[in-house]
């Protein structure tokens, strides 16, 4: 008599990549960002439902008293799965799904403890809301206060390690690409829109191995929402937000083609020292007026000078930001073209400071 077989289980589908999620295809249903518009505030600090994706993203360096170098992020992820909400009744249904990243750096202790989690935008497990601003997954969370947004809360724990940090600040929102639309492609709505908080004083505490900290420093704030920021034949990016010891802040992204070269719509922001007298033009030497954008493809080859004055030429990319990062020589730094407009950057001194890359934790 034969063996009756019992039929296999239907595999479950692949988890979806990033690379994925922040794909050019259009999904179909959900808001694009196509052209330039004006920032809202507090609502902008808020969630954005009618686009597919985006990020809330602290970063930031800390020192205790002594000296001792803390680094941390704190990142919180929405994904739309569908346009709408499904129609069923459950508490647990949602179309939204949330990610959190939470790293903390011990310098001295050269340990550095990266942590993720995932939840779903039901029965209070994770959400976002403006009024006031409030991100959480769990029990991490980032909160404003109730009528100014700042300052900012930063809670989060796990394993050993935390954080309780309030952020604040006194610099202007500096939006990012064009009027704060950030295009990733010549697609058009493969673009997201995007801009940075770059010094937000910070204070609290820092808890590794059992012990707490009292710290101070300075974090960066980055907020982006889209629906397709990557373009087919873009595998994905390296990410820089670079707090200057001049004062000066450089926000830089270099996108990756699937042959490993630079794609032509990596880009960056320069921020002045003061920005009290922000000018909207794009300045030939930007000085102390305004933050100059200027995209990779009119910016490269990035040319520095070696020890004895030579120029060197070499494809833009994370060896070529070691001397801003403090790693290499002090050089000079040249952008030859600037900002499409016809703003143009004539040289970014190769001056020490601190710096978040996303490489470690976000590069895809």
């Amino acid at each position: 008599m034969p063996r009756r077989r019992t039929p296999l289980p239907t595999p479950s589908p692949p988890p979806a990549s990033v690379t994925a999620l922040l794909g050019g295809e259009d999904p179909g249903g959900f808001a694009r960002a196509t052209v330039p518009r004006a920032f809202r505030f507090p609502d902008d600090h808020g969630p954005h439902p009618e686009y597919r994706h985006e990020w809330w993203y602290f970063t930031g360096n800390l020192r205790t008293p002594g000296g001792r170098r803390f680094g941390y992020q704190l990142t919180f992820f929405r994904f739309a799965l569908s346009p709408d909400p499904p129609a069923r009744a459950s508490r647990w249904a949602t179309n939204q799904a949330y990610m959190a990243h939470f790293a903390l750096t011990d310098v001295e202790g050269r340990r550095f403890r990266p942590f993720e989690r995932v939840g779903r935008g039901a029965l209070g497990l994770a959400g976002a809301t403006a009024r006031p601003l409030r991100v959480w997954l769990d029990d991490w969370s980032a909160e404003g206060a109730e009528a100014s947004t700042l300052p900012i809360r930063l809670r989060a724990v796990e394993d050993g390690a935390s954080i309780d940090l309030v952020l604040d600040t006194a610099r202007p929102i500096v939006p990012q690409g064009d009027r704060g639309l950030s295009r990733k492609s010549a697609a058009p709505g493969n673009a997201s829109y995007y801009y940075s908080m770059t010094r937000l004083a910070t204070r609290g505490s820092v808890r590794v191995g059992g012990v707490s900290f009292p710290v101070e420093g300075n974090s960066w704030l980055d907020r982006e929402w889209g629906t397709g920021s990557l373009e087919k034949g873009q595998t994905g990016w390296d990410w820089f937000a670079l707090q200057l010891a001049d004062g000066r802040d450089l926000m830089f992204y270099r996108l990756r083609g699937g042959d490993g070269l630079t794609d032509p719509f990596s880009a960056g922001t320069l921020v002045p020292r003061r920005s009290a007298d922000r000018d909207p033009r794009i300045l030939e030497e930007p000085g102390d007026r305004c933050a100059v954008s200027f995209p990779l493809a009119d910016a490269a080859p990035v040319r520095r000078a070696d020890a004895g004055g030579r120029p060197t030429h070499r494809e833009p990319g994370i060896a070529d930001l070691h001397p801003v990062l403090g790693r290499g020589g002090r050089g000079p730094w040249h952008l030859p073209r600037g900002d499409r407009r016809g703003g143009r950057v004539r040289r970014v001194d190769g001056v020490r400071g601190n710096g978040r890359t996303q490489t470690l934790i976000e590069g895809v």
